[in-house]
């Protein structure tokens, strides 16, 4: 791939000439086989082969236990449902109106056994103890063996961590003693013994392993509400760990997210954090970003939208953009020009579907080269729940695209992965059956 001579920030990213897949953090996330934002809440990240599976929990109905979730992508940007690893039981830890978080994935090289640990608790957070599954497959159904309070300790947020010698650690946050690491025993099904204990209060724990120094990243205890998360280094997992500093722009609130794993890439590594919407858990999104690390520093700034790379381990940035107002798309049925006083130009396509299937075309895209790549699709949508629409691009095959709800007057981020080719190219979105979004703008990718 061809770089642009210039470097953005820390030299994390680098622009591309050639439009590339993107990430758009805190954007909505379709997976591609369902139509719906990805629901991986909470989650972790484990590659087999060439392919990357996303655990996390499904909040599509709010905070309650419904399913630990699983996706695969082999480029981290298109996912793809594979099915649940656990689902909710008629009782027990798995029953109804039960908490059920931070589900993370390790394998286990000796017992040939994919283990899964979470936290698990009560409505009240009363239970604080740690849930273990296993399953002879990385996607498929896991069997669930219990719960416990790792040596009697209490267990909220929790992660998991493999070494270079393949022993295993839990990272739990003890809310009465601190944060701890505990190394489990040769199977990975329970704890053998403590390794390290932080007595400050720190939850949301990920941990990583670059050039022999160990980091550990982490939240300061704000509820559901975003802070300027930190992180701690050592040279030995048994300590000593130096003082917690942070590693996002101080006041930013780690870019209104929270840490929940760490994914190694290249030399450097993704930072991978969730934006919790509490009043409507579905719609929390996702805040995925570079992370650079050197020697022992750690270090991370936003991005609107950035190119992972997974083949070279070099994140790029996005490449420059077009911006195509929905309003002077051709609106046919009942889709008409509507106010929006946060929207670019001050409209909005609106009336996308409903019962006149109105649908707007955007005639004149442009694209400098033929690839795949991704457009960013800046919308509105007042409801309470997602909302859909149908996009076909030059005429090819329909893509359910998801838009979750989003509040105030400024519009927000959908992502559609699709083929451009070089020159002009046409993006058709409709709805059938109920209504869509209302588009402000396509934003496509232009060099």
């Amino acid at each position: 791939m061809r770089l642009l001579q210039r470097i953005l920030e820390v030299g994390v990213l680098t622009a591309v000439v050639d439009a590339t897949l993107q990430i758009v953090p805190g954007g909505t996330w379709t997976a591609t086989n369902t139509g719906k934002h990805i629901q991986a809440h909470g989650g972790g990240m484990i590659k087999v082969g060439d392919t990357y599976y996303w655990v996390g929990e499904d909040k599509t109905d709010g905070s309650a236990f419904q399913n630990v979730n699983c996706y695969s992508s082999s480029n981290l940007v298109e996912w793809k449902y594979e099915g649940a690893l656990l689902s909710r039981q008629g009782s027990g830890d798995l029953g109804p109106n039960r908490v059920v978080e931070r589900p993370k994935v390790i394998y286990n090289r000796s017992t040939k056994q994919y283990v899964l640990w979470m936290h698990i608790d009560s409505s009240s957070y009363g239970d604080a103890k740690v849930g273990v599954a296993t399953g002879s497959s990385v996607c498929g159904t896991y069997s669930y063996k219990g719960s416990f309070r790792p040596l009697n300790f209490e267990s909220r947020d929790m992660g998991l961590f493999v070494d270079d010698d393949d022993k295993g650690y839990l990272l739990t946050e003890d809310r009465k003693n601190g944060l701890r690491i505990d190394l489990l025993s040769d199977d990975y099904l329970t704890v053998k013994a403590s390794t390290y204990l932080w007595k400050d209060s720190i939850e949301a724990p990920a941990m990583i392993k670059k050039n022999g120094v160990y980091f550990m990243f982490g939240s300061k205890l704000t509820g559901w509400d975003p802070n300027d998360n930190v992180y701690s280094t050592a040279t030995k997992i048994s300590g000593p760990w130096s003082s917690w500093k942070g590693f996002a722009d101080s006041g930013s609130k780690t870019y209104v997210s929270q840490t929940n794993y760490i994914l190694p890439i290249g030399d450097n590594a993704i930072y991978m954090g969730d934006r919790w919407v509490s009043s409507n858990l579905m719609r929390s999104t996702y805040v995925w970003l570079p992370l650079q690390i050197s020697g022992t520093t750690a270090s991370m700034k936003n991005a609107v939208n950035w190119v992972p790379n997974v083949s070279s381990g070099s994140p790029t940035s996005g490449p420059s953009e077009a911006s195509y107002e929905g309003e002077s798309a051709q609106l046919s049925g009942g889709a008409k020009a509507v106010s929006c006083s946060g929207c670019s130009g001050s409209n909005v396509a609106g009336y996308i579907g409903g019962s006149t299937t109105g649908s707007a075309l955007f005639a004149s895209v442009s694209s400098s080269a033929t690839t795949r790549s991704t457009i960013r699709i800046k919308y509105r949508n007042g409801d309470s729940s997602q909302r859909f629409a149908d996009v076909s691009v030059n005429g090819g095959a329909v893509q359910r695209i998801a838009f979750l709800p989003n509040s105030g007057s400024d519009p927000d981020s959908s992502s559609l992965h699709a083929d451009l080719k070089s020159g002009t190219n046409t993006v058709k979105i409709s709805m059938t059956g109920s209504w869509g979004p209302d588009i402000d703008r396509l934003m496509v990718p232009s060099s």
